[in-house]
């Protein structure tokens, strides 16, 4: 279907007159309505008095209305300050956590936390249980297997444990033990 001059006079008409776009594209036939919303839009037309209006509710809002009882003046709000002020350019943000530093791929990773950080206890559990791990890939991690990862991404020596998850985390008994440490404990190992 193309718009000819006709069907665009015929367009114009009927929207002039306040008729919905599904009743024009009934009249012209083979034209959608949103092609009619499109087609009125792209022509400028759009601004009809009281947007959707039809004849019928146009008169009655011709109408005067009756005379509204008067309304209370509004007091003043008091000005509060934003929650956030705006920091003028140039100037340090103090309270702002520093972001991380995104590391591109087959770069080295940065430090991790060392072996004091965690309670020898779990550092030993999780020595042995990572001999006895399934070292599973990626693509073989499923709701029921610890996803400790183990190894640098970055070589073919890397892999996820892989055995049995405590119930409620993501990870084994012995991963649970030194991913969720008491943040107190891991205070006192680092002194």
């Amino acid at each position: 279907m193309s718009w000819t001059d006709e069907r665009v006079e015929v367009l114009k008409k009927m929207w002039g007159e306040g008729q919905s776009a599904s009743q024009i594209a009934k009249e012209l036939g083979g034209v959608t309505r949103n092609a009619v919303i499109g087609k009125v839009h792209r022509l400028g037309l759009s601004n009809r008095a009281g947007s959707g209006a039809t004849p019928a509710k146009a008169e009655a809002k011709a109408k005067p209305a009756a005379p509204k009882a008067e309304a209370k003046p509004k007091q003043p709000q008091p000005k509060t300050e934003p929650a956030i002020k705006p920091v003028p350019a140039g100037e340090a943000r103090p309270n702002l956590p520093a972001r991380k530093q995104i590391i591109p791929a087959g770069q080295p990773l940065p430090p991790q936390p060392s072996a004091n950080e965690i309670s020898p206890e779990a550092l030993a559990k999780v020595n042995e249980v990572e001999k006895k791990s399934k070292k599973i890939s990626l693509m073989e991690l499923t709701e029921r297997t610890c996803k400790w990862p183990v190894g640098d991404p970055a070589t073919d020596n890397f892999w996820f444990c892989g055995l049995p998850v405590q119930q409620g985390k993501p990870y084994c008994e012995a991963h649970v033990g030194v991913a969720f440490q008491p943040m107190s404990s891991r205070r006192d190992r680092r002194r």
